[in-house]
């Protein structure tokens, strides 16, 4: 039963490379989303729905159920799959990506939703400048920040700029759903993160049933800054999971 690792915006795969050195299993596999990192199949649109049916079709080639993980909109694709197709999850645990119809979206999701200032965001991208606002904003490292905004070519604008523009009501769309999580579930969240508030956290928490929160004493990527911390919360979830 491998654990496989889901990123976010603007990452890829990369983004879980810290968290990995501090794992003990060697069964772990971290997947880059088409468009970030990965080569977007013919007609793919880089839709919320689109991304989460991808992540089913990888998941049943798996032919066992995963411990499935996910940070940012990693998290959010990764409780729907648990939602909506339980018998592929074995275990799942996320952090910091809100699905709620509470939840505003932060200011830059809502420039990516506006079509005109979206596209003139990406056109105008500066990537030096892209990682000191990550630093600045989001306690990013800076070495990790760097990392991050190499990656960020045309291909990965253009999907940010579809998934952002597909989910303006994911939240009321996918949360009700949340009730049918089966997977014992863990929610690890940056209690500073000013643009997916630690309440969010809490509420996903409460929907999902989880056996606990871990309110981590940082920003927004936990996966970055505390590296060591997500991953002996992890491997103490999958631990308490074994039998399952």
């Amino acid at each position: 039963m491998p654990a496989i690792l889901i990123h976010g915006v603007p990452d890829t795969h990369r983004v879980w490379d810290a968290v990995r050195q501090h794992l003990t299993r060697t069964d772990v596999e971290a997947w880059d989303l088409p468009g970030f990192g990965a080569v977007r199949p013919n007609g793919f649109g880089s839709t919320k729905e689109e991304y989460v049916d991808w992540l089913i079709d990888r998941l049943e080639r798996i032919g066992e159920p995963v411990d499935l993980v996910g940070h940012d909109w990693g998290c959010i694709f990764t409780a729907r799959v648990a939602s909506v197709r339980p018998d592929l999850v074995r275990t799942w645990a996320g952090g910091n990506g809100p699905i709620s119809s509470r939840y505003v979206w932060h200011p830059l999701a809502r420039i990516w939703q506006d079509r005109a200032e979206g596209d003139r965001f990406m056109a105008e991208l500066e990537p030096t400048s892209f990682a000191v606002d990550l630093v600045v904003g989001f306690d990013v490292p800076a070495e990790a920040a760097d990392e991050m905004v190499r990656h960020v070519d045309e291909s990965m604008k253009n999907s940010i700029l579809r998934l952002y523009r597909s989910a303006v009501t994911m939240g009321a769309e996918w949360e009700a759903a949340l009730a049918d999580v089966s997977a014992p579930s863990l929610v690890f969240w940056g209690a500073l993160d000013p643009a997916c508030q630690i309440e969010f956290g809490r509420q996903l928490a409460a929907n999902i049933r989880a056996s606990g929160i871990e309110e981590i004493d940082c920003n927004h990527w936990t996966v970055l800054q505390r590296p060591a911390e997500v991953a002996a919360a992890l491997e103490t979830h999958w631990a308490a999971n074994a039998d399952r």
